[in-house]
């Protein structure tokens, strides 16, 4: 299997990249720095994780050094709910590149269908409608400008991406959502490859030692000779997503990037199917009696 999937801009994203949520201060630079030592050419961002400062310390670093270029490197921020203002995306993306120290993104994104009041934390009181079709023309407008090269979604349905495939002049080239063995999104994943938007797993290890624990997991690493892990995300590149572990161990940094130069087998694979389905991320933050999304449903759309 290739190390790359081909978006709907022709770009290409890696099939592996570095989850930084939650990565800690005083860490993360110099595991971007390790990481990318080790292979890695996708990191994936966000204001929202508050290291983006950091993290472009490190890009700094590794391009003054000569370890790597910037055209080798995809660079994926996110777009927080509280700037989904049109007027407000110019200013987000830019102070993004500032804190990034770069000059544009491989990938930018709307982190959640979700608005919150300018500034507001996600409390009933700063609580808005969300005008998507709005919010997604003034990203056309980033990708018209190049300072991002591909744009996209994250946690959206099928019915959400569908909603906006009904108005969008450029079509979203990613969607990032929760996905790995224990959340499948099937029909997820069927609807984006009908209509050409590439599936990006975070969370591809689903935070869960019960996942890496599975009989199935285990049973399959055991006949490969692999790590759980190692066998879940190559279960994600084999279901046709790129997949964004985190971890800010070089050991597990190496092992999470050895999968490829072999795969699943058929049968293996099928006993996937076995492995019981529960969504751990259900953005319980966004729903509320005074949102515009009272239930799961209403945010999700029914996808499971």
């Amino acid at each position: 299997m290739a190390r790359f999937f081909e978006l709907n801009t022709r770009a290409k994203i890696p099939a592996v990249g570095l989850g930084t949520y939650q990565a800690e201060h005083g860490v993360i630079e110099a595991t971007i720095v390790a990481a990318v030592k080790a292979g890695y050419r996708h990191i994936d961002c966000a204001p929202l994780y508050n290291n983006e400062k950091e993290i472009g310390s490190a890009l700094k670093k590794l391009f003054q050094n000569a370890i790597v270029k910037r055209e080798d490197l995809f660079i994926t921020s996110k777009l927080w709910c509280s700037n989904l203002a049109p007027e407000d995306v110019p200013e987000a993306i830019n102070l993004t590149l500032e804190d990034l120290q770069l000059d544009y993104l491989d990938l930018y994104l709307i982190h959640w269908p979700y608005r919150l009041k300018k500034g507001g934390s996600p409390t009933p009181e700063n609580f808005l409608p969300p005008d998507l079709p709005a919010t997604w023309a003034a990203m056309e407008h980033l990708h018209a400008s190049g300072k991002a090269r591909a744009i996209g979604v994250s946690n959206f349905s099928s019915k959400k991406l569908e909603d906006l495939l009904a108005v969008a002049k450029v079509p979203p080239a990613v969607n990032q959502v929760e996905c790995h063995p224990g959340w499948q999104q099937a029909k997820l994943h069927a609807f984006c490859q009908s209509n050409g938007i590439h599936i990006s797993g975070y969370t591809p290890l689903a935070r869960s030692k019960e996942l890496l624990g599975h009989p199935v997991v285990s049973m399959v690493a055991e006949k490969l000779g692999r790590t759980p892990a190692q066998v879940v995300l190559r279960w994600g590149l084999q279901s046709g997503h790129s997949v964004l572990p985190k971890s800010v161990n070089e050991k597990r940094l190496i092992d999470n990037i050895g999968i490829f130069n072999w795969s699943i087998p058929d049968d293996l694979f099928a006993k996937f199917s076995e492995i019981e389905q529960e969504r751990l991320i259900p953005g319980e933050f966004a729903v509320h009696p005074q949102s515009v999304y009272k239930t799961f449903d209403d945010l999700w759309d029914g996808d499971n």
